[in-house]
C-alpha cells in the first residue's frame, strides 16, 4: 500500500505540474466553432489551474480551504462537461501533500446542493474526512476557535459578478477574519460572466446586509479577485485593517471574453442564460412574484398567480424540485413571460419587473417587506416602480453613483 500510495502521488504530482505548463489545462472559454484557417484565442487558465504559482505558498502550512463544488482543476477544456474532466481542488491538494485541516462551506454547502437561504450545518465531508464547517449556519464569519493552529487560507469560489450572490459577502467575512487572526489568505481567481458591464443601483449603507455589505453597484464587473483587492484597499474591513492578501490571476482573460460555466455555481442557475438573467431576474427575489424557482428554468421566466392572466400568454406551476423544495406558489399556476429566447441583456433589465408590477391584479402583493430593499439596497427603486417611473428615467438617477464607483473600480483592475 505505501509503495502505491507513494507512486500515485508522484504521478498526480505530474500530472498537476503538467497542467500547470503549457496549455495549463484550458480551462473553458467557450470556444464557439472553429473555423479552418483561424487561429483561435487560447482558453482562459484559471488561477486553480496555475498550481506552479501557489503551491509553493502553501507547503508545509496548516491550510484551511473555502470552497464548494465550483473548486476545481481542470484536465481538458474539450471534455469540459464531462464528468471525468476536472478534479477537486481540496483532493488534488491532498493528493500533492498540502495539510488541509478544514474546508469552510458557504451558502448552498461544499456540494452545493442546498437551497437558496437554507442553513448548511457543520459536518464530515465523506470523501476525505476532513470537518466542514458551515458558513451559513450558525455563524457566516470564521471564528477565531476555527482559525486555531491555521496558517494560510485558500479561498476559490466560482462568482457571478451580482452584489447580492453571496460569495463576495462569504469572502470579505472570511478575509476579515484572517485579517484578525494574521492569517495570510490566498485567492484563486475565476472568471465573471458578468465582468462585461457595471449597472444597477449602488448599495446605500443604511441597507447593507450578507445580501449586500459594501457600496458597489448591483453588477460591479470585476473578478472576484479584483474584488478581492478592493475590499481590501478600500478599508472595508473592520476598522479599516487589511488582509495579507494574494490574488493568483487568470491567464488569457479580460473582462469581455466570453465564458462558459461548466459547473452549475448553485442550484438555481443552470446555464449561461439563467445567469446572464440573473442580475436583472434576482430582483424578483424581493417580491412575491416566482423567477422559476421550482422549473427546470430557474432565472429564465417569471410569473405569479396574481398577474393578469389576460395580459400573458405563457403559464407553468411550479413544484419542489432540486435547489428549490419550498418554490413560491408552488402548485399553483403562475402567469408571466418565458425569457428562455431573448438576447442576453449587456445591462440590468428592469422592462420585467415593471411589466409584472404592471400587470398586478393586487399590487400590494409584489413587494416583500425589506426583501426588495436588501436586494435593491435602496428604497427608492420600490418607490419610483410604484410611482409609474420609467426605465430610462430610473436608469439616469443610477449614473452618478456608477460613474463614481467606476473610477474607485480602475485601480483594482488586473485584466484589460
Amino acid at each position: 500500500m505505501g509503495l502505491f500510495s507513494g507512486f500515485k502521488n508522484t504521478f498526480f504530482l505530474w500530472l498537476l505540474v503538467m497542467l500547470s505548463c503549457g496549455n495549463r489545462g484550458k480551462a473553458v472559454s467557450d470556444p464557439g466553432i472553429s473555423e479552418p484557417g483561424l487561429a483561435q484565442p487560447p482558453a482562459v487558465v484559471v488561477a486553480a489551474n496555475r498550481t506552479d504559482s501557489y503551491l509553493p505558498l502553501l507547503k508545509g502550512k496548516n491550510t484551511a480551504v473555502v470552497a464548494n463544488q465550483t473548486s476545481v482543476i481542470f484536465k481538458n477544456s474539450a471534455v469540459e462537461d464531462s464528468l471525468h474532466s476536472h478534479t477537486h481542488l481540496v483532493d488534488s491538494l491532498l493528493s500533492l501533500g498540502v495539510p488541509i485541516k478544514k474546508v469552510f462551506a458557504p451558502e448552498h454547502g461544499f456540494r452545493g446542493e442546498a437551497d437558496a437561504g437554507e442553513k448548511v450545518k457543520d459536518g464530515i465531508d465523506a470523501t476525505t474526512g476532513l470537518p466542514l464547517i458551515s458558513l451559513y449556519g450558525k455563524n457566516k464569519k470564521p471564528t477565531q476557535e476555527q482559525l486555531q493552529g491555521i496558517e494560510i487560507v485558500v479561498f476559490d469560489i466560482q462568482d457571478v459578478g451580482v452584489r447580492f450572490y453571496t460569495y463576495i459577502a462569504t469572502l470579505q467575512l472570511v478575509m476579515e477574519a484572517a485579517a484578525e487572526a494574521n492569517i495570510p489568505v490566498v485567492v484563486l481567481d475565476r472568471p465573471n460572466p458578468n465582468a462585461h458591464y457595471v449597472d444597477g443601483p449602488t448599495m446605500e449603507k443604511e441597507y447593507t446586509s450578507f445580501l449586500g455589505m459594501t457600496t458597489i453597484p448591483l453588477v460591479y464587473g470585476m473578478t472576484i479577485g479584483e474584488y478581492a483587492k478592493m475590499i481590501n484597499e478600500e478599508g472595508w474591513l473592520t476598522e479599516g485593517i487589511q488582509a495579507d492578501l494574494t490574488v493568483i490571476p487568470l491567464e488569457n482573460y479580460t473582462h469581455s471574453t466570453p465564458y462558459h460555466l461548466p459547473i452549475r455555481p448553485s442550484p438555481n442557475l443552470p446555464n449561461d442564460k439563467s445567469i446572464a438573467l440573473y442580475p436583472s431576474l434576482g430582483l424578483f427575489e424581493g417580491t412575491d412574484i416566482n423567477a422559476g424557482r421550482g422549473t427546470e428554468f430557474q432565472f429564465q421566466r417569471y410569473g405569479a398567480p396574481f398577474l393578469d392572466s389576460t395580459q400573458y400568454d405563457f403559464k407553468y406551476t411550479p413544484q419542489p424540485n432540486f435547489g428549490s423544495k419550498y418554490p413560491k406558489h408552488s402548485g399553483k399556476q403562475c402567469f408571466g413571460k418565458d425569457l428562455s429566447d431573448e438576447p442576453n441583456p449587456d445591462r440590468v433589465s428592469l422592462q420585467w419587473l415593471i411589466d409584472a408590477y404592471t400587470h398586478a391584479t393586487d399590487k400590494g402583493k409584489v413587494f416583500l417587506t425589506d426583501g426588495f430593499t436588501k436586494h435593491a439596497g435602496t428604497e427608492l427603486l420600490q418607490k419610483q416602480i410604484s410611482s409609474g417611473t420609467t426605465e430610462e428615467d430610473i436608469r439616469k438617477s443610477w449614473q452618478a453613483d456608477l460613474d463614481k464607483f467606476k473610477q474607485i473600480r480602475k485601480k483594482y483592475l488586473l485584466y484589460d
